[in-house]
């Protein structure tokens, strides 16, 4: 299933990956993360993050916007911005996008202490990396079966439906 998949009034969790794709804008599937925001932004659709998922998305920004600054590059942008942390001041990407989300239709859902073990069963029994485990104790909990995602790791799940963006 893709993201024109989902209904009007639909509920949907944001993993990290649609939201950077929306924000550092990827040939393939921007315009379809683009398009599920704005979806959410007219209350077509109801969506939905976590608090983790917004640090992964703010980390993820931060070293795709430090490989761009001159002379550096992907494989050593981790590398030189510890060395240089000086550098993190001046990126402006990062910041923004997660104010965006903040200020946006989009709820954030917050990690109880109990879901850690909770997710920690779920990477156990699914084979689900530990940030990927809690999306799916996170979604579990509040009721959310749907996932906006290119990561197709969460296919392994039942009970969860993954919409991709392309």
């Amino acid at each position: 299933m893709t993201f024109t998949d989902f209904l009007a009034g639909q509920a949907v969790f944001l993993d990290a990956n649609t939201l950077v794709y929306h924000f550092q804008p990827h040939p393939l599937f921007g315009p379809a993360c683009n398009q599920l925001v704005a979806r959410i932004e007219q209350g077509e659709l109801q969506g939905f993050t976590s608090t983790h998922i917004l640090t992964e998305v703010a980390h993820r920004l931060m070293m795709i916007e430090a490989s761009t600054l001159p002379g550096w590059g992907p494989a050593s942008v981790k590398r030189r911005l510890q060395q240089q942390p000086s550098a993190i001041q001046n990126l402006k990407q990062f910041p923004k996008a997660i104010e965006s989300v903040l200020n946006s239709n989009i709820q954030i859902l917050t990690i109880a202490p109990s879901l850690v073990l909770a997710a920690a069963a779920i990477s156990q029994a699914s084979g689900l990396l530990s940030n990927d485990a809690m999306i799916v104790a996170l979604m579990q909990s509040n009721g959310l079966t749907s996932l906006a995602s290119h990561d197709a790791d969460f296919d392994r799940v039942s009970g969860i439906i993954r919409y991709a963006p392309a």
